[in-house]
């Protein structure tokens, strides 16, 4: 079987989450045209990653502002309860491709925010949501994390997906949560943009078995509106140079690692590499070790089936 997919490295048009959407939009059918099965966007893409933002926040003191720019911040962010989600369905579905698009999410029923990756199907909408379940470093300040609930996989026509944001790949047994459910196709939105992010690539993917899909933003700081120009005068031009990356099954590099500019990443992916590529190491097979090692995800759901009613 044979999946045509798509990374898109872009930039938001920051904290503006209806003209982010719009961009969305028009990227999705962009891209869509040429044959992609699959389209992702990079972490936090809606409304934006706030690099270099303190929201005034310190041990021990928040001042009135950080609280004004949260406040910002938590409107711009999505709702899965509200149109905005409908609006991205229905994107999936006309261009019939799956979304898989990087968030802040809020909630109807608490005041945080979230950073969030939602599966999109163009058959089935919604599939479900994952939700970082450790923020790292200051994101702290804005994201809250999820528990095991969040640590989701999809058996879907395109394969099995799964993946984790950011820097939770660095941690060894969220991975291996992804693992255990055979993910074919493995989705790492980011904000990193260190070369040495490449090098994590194609570690899962050498790890896993599975294709890895690394997407990242391109951004830089004349992006941010002269409103919020202030609060990065120290940071650099060139925020996030970008680096989305296509790894396969034995960990050579298919596509990328694209830096300084925006634009997309294809590539076919022919999952029956992953097969051939468990000849030597299979990490939830002939090389687990079981009677040494047990390992446990507390919440953790059963891989959802596409077509499998709720």
């Amino acid at each position: 079987m044979k999946v045509k997919v798509g990374l898109i490295q872009d930039s938001p048009v920051f904290f503006d989450k209806e003209k982010t959407m719009d961009k969305a939009e028009q990227l999705t059918k962009k891209y869509a045209k040429q044959g992609c099965d699959l389209l992702v966007f990079p972490e936090s893409f809606i409304p934006g990653y706030p690099r270099g933002f303190s929201f005034g926040a310190k041990i021990g003191s928040r001042t009135d502002d950080g609280r004004k720019l949260y406040s910002e911040y938590y409107k711009n962010s999505i709702d899965l309860e509200s149109d905005d989600l409908k609006r991205l369905e229905k994107l999936s579905k006309q261009e019939k491709v799956y979304l898989v698009i990087s968030v802040t999410e809020k909630q109807s029923t608490n005041g945080s925010l979230y950073c969030s990756m939602l599966y999109i199907s163009p058959t089935n909408g919604l599939l479900g949501v994952h939700r970082k379940i450790k923020p790292t470093g200051s994101e702290r300040i804005v994201w809250s994390e999820a528990d095991g609930e969040s640590l989701v996989t999809f058996k879907t026509e395109i394969g099995k997906i799964g993946g984790l944001i950011c820097w939770e790949n660095y941690m060894p047994l969220a991975r291996m949560s992804m693992y255990k459910k055979g993910v074919e196709i493995y989705i790492a939105p980011t904000a990193d943009s260190r070369e040495g992010w490449t090098a994590t690539m194609q570690h899962i993917a050498l790890e896993g078995r599975c294709f890895v899909l690394g997407c990242n933003q391109y951004f830089t700081k004349s992006m941010y509106p002269d409103t919020y120009q202030s609060l990065v005068t120290n940071e650099p031009e060139n925020l996030c140079p970008g680096g989305s990356v296509i790894v396969s099954p034995l960990g050579k590099i298919i596509a990328g690692p694209l830096f300084d500019k925006a634009g997309v990443l294809v590539a076919e992916l022919d999952l029956e590499e992953i097969n051939r590529s468990k000849l030597d190491f299979d990490v939830i097979g002939h090389y687990s070790r079981n009677d040494i090692f047990k390992f446990e995800v507390v919440n953790q759901p059963p891989t959802k089936e596409e077509n499998t009613p709720e």
